[in-house]
């Protein structure tokens, strides 16, 4: 089965930059759409962003187009999220996720990382 296992979280100040990293245990990556979801304290978790299998296809949160990116490296069986222009409303434990479908309800997906924290000073 595919294990995730994120990196790059920490703490930021607001205006400046983080990159998330998402490795895949198996070559199997390379046919599963990658997300991230992000939960902060007291809410649900929430879609940010997602890539298909050839990386042509993205989808992102409006709250979050134009400032992260998401991308992958299918030889290295891992996924990445800059986030940029941080805001303080960014803060919350990102999640990396995996499932067969492009989609942003996270019900669909099969497969999750630990999480990691991100936090944003303002």
């Amino acid at each position: 089965q595919v294990q995730l296992v994120e990196s790059g979280g920490g703490l930021v100040q607001a205006g400046g930059s983080l990159r998330l990293s998402c490795a895949a245990s198996t070559r199997i990556f390379s046919m599963y759409t990658m997300a991230w979801f992000r939960q902060a304290p007291g809410k649900e978790r929430e879609f940010v962003a997602a890539i298909n299998w050839s990386g042509g296809g993205t989808l992102y949160a409006d709250s979050v187009k134009g400032r992260f990116g998401i991308s992958r490296d299918n030889a290295k069986n891992t996924a990445y999220l800059e986030m940029n222009s941080l805001k303080p409303e960014d803060t919350a434990v990102y999640y990396c996720a995996a499932d067969r479908t492009f989609t942003t309800w996270s019900r669909e997906y099969d497969y999750w990382g630990q999480g990691t924290q991100v936090t944003v000073s303002s």
